[in-house]
């Protein structure tokens, strides 16, 4: 069946927030450092840092909380911020599917048997 994809695009070009950032910041909530998060995304770290930092700059506020390496160890872990941000787009890409099933449903019987 044909699949929804979502992505915000912010007023007066402030940004976007779509299922790549997402996934990042999920990514990197999973393995716990941004250099980790990055590897599971095949990205660079910087292109993974650049990419929170625009989320960052987009909401006004962290994302992430992260403690720099060392013998300790670095690590990086959702902000409340982060968590929120997630949670209301995957909410919304829920919501989202569930209106349009109807009508994805249709494109792929009409994709099975054309006309």
């Amino acid at each position: 069946m044909p699949s929804l994809s979502i992505r915000i695009d912010l007023d007066h070009g402030a940004g976007r927030i779509g299922p790549g950032k997402i996934g990042l910041l999920e990514a990197i909530a999973s393995a716990g450092s941004i250099s980790a998060g990055a590897r599971q995304m095949k990205m660079s770290y910087k292109r993974a840092w650049d990419l929170v930092e625009e989320v960052n700059r987009i909401l006004g506020a962290p994302v992430l909380s992260t403690k720099s390496g060392g013998k300790s160890g670095g690590g990086a872990e959702l902000t409340p911020a982060g968590a929120e941000l997630i949670r209301r787009f995957r909410a919304i890409e829920d919501s989202a599917t569930a209106a349009a099933t109807e009508h994805l449903e249709a494109i792929a019987r009409s994709i099975a048997s054309p006309s």
